[in-house]
């Protein structure tokens, strides 16, 4: 583990901002861009400043949504005292699978031939599912058993190259949520699992914090508000295709690199 430059620091900022939300997979791109440009891996406590920074990035776009949740607790607003309680359910296989292979997510999951096979795999089907089924629900037709579904999926992220926002996103879809309506719900869920994760792991971060983690924090939590904006509205036109097949290249120029490096 090493301190990374400044230089570096935003760029792993920036592109774990991006990968967050956008369905490509931030796990995988920040393995497989230290691996490609040979750079040394900047530590736990780096990683944990990132999640924290994509973390705010969801608190300042969706405020009004968890302000209106939390206040539900104590008023008749049975919608939004309803979305909470499936964002709990939905959270709940996450934080167990996270737990129980906390270890191989750190060193089997992160060789580039299984990111590369799992980048490739979910965009043929994010692309399948986002091409066959119709939008004909929204968040507020989500069942408790959706969201148990859709927390299942959610925990097979753990994996670097399925993607948190890939995989519910897809399962959404496959649920025949509307695309901006999976969109939401996908980033709404990505919330509690950030938040527990990066409590869990604070202690790392505070006997860490130096110039290069604040600029990797502040660069994540920018570019993820910019991602979430430009996807919803992207998303209000347009289709996940580009998304998919972008996994798909990457998974193909990921295997190329590695076999030429032998």
């Amino acid at each position: 583990m090493a301190t990374p430059s400044g230089f570096q620091s935003i760029v792993l900022g920036a592109v774990q901002g991006l990968s967050e939300f956008l369905p490509i997979s931030s796990s995988a791109h920040l393995v497989l861009i230290p691996w490609l440009l040979k750079w040394k891996d900047p530590g736990l406590a780096f990683d944990v400043a990132l999640h924290l920074g994509t973390l705010v990035a969801l608190i300042v776009y969706y405020w009004r949504e968890w302000l209106a949740m939390g206040t539900a607790l104590f008023s008749g607003d049975r919608p939004n005292r309803r979305l909470l309680m499936l964002l709990v359910v939905a959270s709940v296989p996450g934080a167990i699978i996270g737990v129980l292979f906390e270890k191989q997510a750190e060193t089997i999951f992160r060789s580039p031939l299984v990111i590369a096979i799992a980048l490739a795999t979910l965009g043929i089907i994010l692309w399948f599912a986002d091409r066959t089924s119709p939008q004909t629900r929204t968040i507020s037709e989500v069942t408790i058993g959706d969201a148990l579904l859709l927390g299942l999926t959610q925990a097979f992220a753990i994996i670097p190259g399925v993607s948190r926002s890939g995989s519910t996103i897809t399962m959404a879809r496959i649920l025949r949520l509307k695309r901006e309506d999976s969109a939401n719900f996908s980033f709404l869920m990505a919330a509690p699992i950030i938040a527990g994760a990066g409590l869990m792991e604070s202690r790392h971060l505070l006997h860490a914090l130096d110039v290069q983690v604040m600029l990797g924090f502040v660069a994540a939590a920018v570019f993820g508000l910019a991602a979430i904006v430009g996807l919803i509205r992207y998303l209000r036109v347009r289709s996940y295709a580009p998304f998919a097949w972008y996994r798909v290249a990457a998974a193909a120029f990921v295997i190329v690199v590695f076999m030429l490096r032998g």
